[in-house]
């Protein structure tokens, strides 16, 4: 092996410009593999976190994925008349025994859950009115799966407590109604009849039709105002490993009979989109490094061409096929090696480069930063990559070089 690597040093050094070229090459392919993946990527995890934080990972619905069926289609099922489309009866709407099937919920590992109370209500303030989705929550429960409280810029989840009328509400209808900490607005809900409500708190999160069209009270406030008397018609639940938000929500369905949605269910669309941009990712930075090959290639081809006596001595001497195979993919895996060495660290370079990069999109108001990955794997990756790659280019000349008939080589020379 000593011997196999002193030949493939001496053969690319006897070839300088072409094996910078081709390792130029390499270092470009895997620096730029770095630089690529790593945006994409922190792209990606970026979109994750924002849609995992700013959501439930698993909602409970006060609803059944499945319509009950008849109770005379129970009673009889095998009858020959069938009745259909029959009303349901009129209910108030909301999970029954809530308080239980919470405690069920919340006695799985890993698992925190809050119950929620939404509902349609108008606030009106100053001759101006505005539809709303109203949602009592319990602050204590509900500041443990959310990020509501981060996102506040006056007051807490906990003002709620503290004012039994108390309403938080976004800072776009704050300023769409003119209105500061501890304005009085009226609330308009199923019954009609108009009821005030201080503001105690106002949140931010960026997303304009949330932060206009998005109030919290307390519970017991929204049970009153909806008319749904110890009821809710949702559980949130924040899981901590949020991708077993499928299985969790499998489970909670199975244990509570209502309809639970895991964030994967919820977003198949957008998840099939990155797998989608991923695959479209690798295999552009892929193709950077199989151009990349091509030069090693062409470097490794030229060596044979010209080292052609060499290796008929070489095998008169009693070098066999496989050991000038060796030689010359030792030759790929040097040049690679090389390459994802000093390409791995101007990838880093370019990383860092793009990470102090600011970018202010028009009309948005704070800095944007390229968000990048950092993770152990893509350098593992593009190393590999780039090794195989540099190892495949070489192995067609190697295999060639393999094949050289000594006595004809000598004869012809001769």
């Amino acid at each position: 092996m000593a011997i196999a690597l002193d030949i493939a040093l001496a053969h690319l050094a006897s070839r300088k410009r072409q094996t910078l070229v081709s390792l130029t090459g390499v270092v470009l392919g895997v620096a730029f593999f770095l630089a690529v993946s790593s945006l994409m990527r922190g792209s990606e995890m970026d979109f994750l976190k924002r849609l995992v934080d700013n959501s439930p990972h698993v909602t409970v619905y006060d609803e059944y994925r499945h319509p009950a069926p008849q109770p005379a289609t129970l009673r009889w099922p095998e009858a020959a008349v069938e009745v259909r489309h029959v009303k349901p009866q009129r209910e108030t709407r909301g999970i029954r025994g809530w308080r239980e099937r919470l405690e069920v919920v919340e006695r799985l590992p890993g698992v925190r859950a809050a119950p929620v109370l939404t509902g349609a209500a108008v606030l009106s303030f100053a001759g101006r009115q505005q539809g709303v989705q109203l949602s009592g929550v319990v602050p204590e429960k509900m500041k443990n799966v959310t990020t509501l409280d981060e996102k506040m810029q006056v007051g807490t989840l906990a003002s709620l407590s503290a004012d039994p009328n108390g309403v938080i509400v976004g800072q776009g209808l704050m300023k769409k109604f003119s209105l500061h900490p501890g304005s009085t607005l009226s609330v308009v809900a199923d019954d009609g009849v108009a009821r005030p409500l201080r503001v105690v708190g106002v949140f931010r999160t960026g997303n304009a039709a949330y932060d206009e069209g998005q109030a919290f009270v307390l519970l017991k406030r929204a049970q009153a105002l909806l008319g749904r008397e110890n009821r809710v018609n949702r559980f949130v639940i924040q899981l901590t490993d949020p991708y077993e938000a499928r299985n969790t929500a499998l489970a909670i369905e199975a244990g509570t009979g209502y309809k639970s949605v895991s964030w994967i269910e919820a977003s198949e669309d957008f998840l099939s989109l990155l797998l989608v941009r991923n695959i479209i990712m690798y295999s552009v930075v892929a193709a950077i490094l199989v151009v990349a090959s091509f030069g090693i290639y062409n470097t490794i081809s030229t060596i044979v061409m010209e080292k052609t006596r060499d290796i008929a001595i070489m095998r008169s001497m009693g070098f066999h096929a496989s050991d000038i195979r060796r030689i010359f993919l030792l030759e790929g895996l040097i040049v690679g090696a090389l390459g994802s060495l000093v390409g791995q660290g101007l990838g880093m370079a370019l990383m860092r480069v793009l990470l102090v990069v600011e970018i202010k999109p028009p009309g948005v108001e704070e800095i944007v930063h390229l968000p990048l990955w950092w993770g152990a794997d893509q350098f593992v990756l593009a190393a590999a990559f780039a090794m195989t790659s540099c190892v495949a280019a070489s192995y067609l000349p190697a295999r060639r070089a393999g094949k050289v008939h000594p006595v004809d080589i000598l004869r012809g020379a001769a």
